[in-house]
């Protein structure tokens, strides 16, 4: 792939998305507050029995939701500020390697002896997926609390964007969003589970990204309506014959009721069906070219690889007469992957996206990038992968962005 040179003119330092379709430029770092957990993956070499061990393999791998990520933009040369807790113990300085290998500000993160880092344990199945776990992550509502979030207002409103986990009690979640649309900063909510997704009520008004997978959309939905109103798409409508485009009219109330809640993007992940993004209107994602670039080089790397693969406002000239009445959606197609396992790819997705925005990229290229990076991550061993090659995953993102689908519905009013 030929990188363009770097006498091209150069783009803002962070261009993103705020209150109004405006864009804000920021020096900061992009923070993400949530959890740092110890995964304990155990995977049998043949179909397990219960009531009986199973020869297998296994692993101790860093993990957490907000770590994932944390993880992944650093691979692809964002440094992000993370703010966590965990505890002075073996687990605690499992997960401090990388931070402490790659250099990544630890001055955020809160150690206490009293503290018992939070640890996962997970059982697979021979196709790698999750066949039972058991999660003790208590210390992260504990002691990730809205006053140690606060020792980092500054981080916080100087960031190009923040992103939450639903790990945190609701009353951190709401302190950290609180504190980032006081500056506008756009936030970005990742449920985490179905349980932990419903935290979304409390704070809605103040996303700006949430990423959901189905089960997930259905459970916010919910609950911001008060009731049972949606029900999971059974497997086997899935399965017989369901079309994409069947599948977005399917989700399409339940993505709307996000939508009208406040929440300006929603990120629908499918699995191996892709991805959808949807807003009212088309995303407000604009360039100002007038700023010269500060990022250090690795950013400006991504900016230029990204862009050269992905070109920008691909969708966006097309769409200029809808209106925020409208449902603006667009499918991106998973990538042909060899699965090893599937634990870290929604989190590389999230990673690789904020990646990308932060570098100044529009959210149809980012969320491009972020299904090349998920690729890269169900072929691992690890959550994250060892490293990204910017060429490979600009490659993969050409593949993705080229075949990305319009879809429309016309006024839900």
């Amino acid at each position: 792939m030929k990188l363009p040179p770097p006498s091209e003119p150069s783009r803002p330092l962070h261009s993103v998305f705020v209150k109004g379709g405006e864009v804000k430029d920021a020096e900061g770092e992009p923070v993400i507050i949530g959890g740092m957990v110890l995964d304990v993956h155990a995977t049998p070499s043949m179909p397990a029995n219960p009531r009986t061990t199973t020869p297998g393999k296994v692993y101790h791998i860093p993990g957490g939701v907000a770590r994932n990520v944390a993880e992944c933009m650093s691979k692809l040369g964002i440094r992000p500020y993370m703010i966590s807790a965990m505890g002075l113990d073996m687990a605690g300085n499992l997960l401090l390697e990388y931070w402490k290998s790659a250099g990544l500000s630890m001055g955020g993160i809160q150690r206490r002896q009293d503290i018992e880092t939070s640890v996962v344990c997970n059982v697979f199945d021979v196709k790698g997926e999750v066949a039972a776990g058991v999660a003790s992550v208590e210390a992260i509502e504990k002691f990730l609390t809205p006053e140690w979030i606060q020792l980092f207002n500054y981080n916080i409103s100087s960031a190009p964007v923040v992103m939450v986990d639903a790990n945190l009690h609701p009353s951190a979640l709401e302190a950290s969003c609180r504190m980032a649309v006081q500056s506008d900063v756009p936030v970005w909510f990742e449920p985490v589970s179905v349980v932990k997704s419903r935290r979304v009520v409390s704070v809605v008004e103040s996303i700006t990204f949430a990423s959901p997978n189905e089960d997930e959309l259905i459970a916010m939905a919910n609950a911001l309506s008060c009731g049972d109103v949606f029900h999971p798409i059974h497997k086997n409508n899935r399965n017989i014959g369901c079309s994409i485009e069947s599948l977005f009219q399917m989700l399409r109330p339940a993505i709307w009721v996000l939508l009208e809640k406040g929440i300006k993007v929603v990120i629908v992940t499918l699995g191996s069906d892709g991805v959808f993004l949807c807003s009212r209107g088309p995303p407000g994602f604009k360039k100002n070219g007038s700023k010269k670039s500060k990022l250090h080089d690795s950013s400006s790397l991504l900016y230029r690889y990204v862009n050269s693969s992905c070109p920008p406002n691909q969708f966006f000239g097309a769409t200029e007469h809808e209106t925020s009445s409208n449902l603006f959606a667009v499918h991106f197609p998973a990538l042909p992957a060899s699965v090893v396992r599937l634990t870290g790819a929604g989190d590389c997705l999230v990673g690789a996206t904020l990646a990308c925005i932060s570098a100044g990229l529009d959210v149809i290229q980012s969320l491009a990038v972020g299904i090349a990076a998920a690729k890269a991550a169900v072929e691992a061993e690890t959550n994250v992968p060892a490293d990204y090659s910017l060429a490979k995953v600009a490659d993969d993102a050409r593949s993705v962005y080229s075949a990305a689908k319009m879809m429309f519905c016309r006024s839900m009013l």
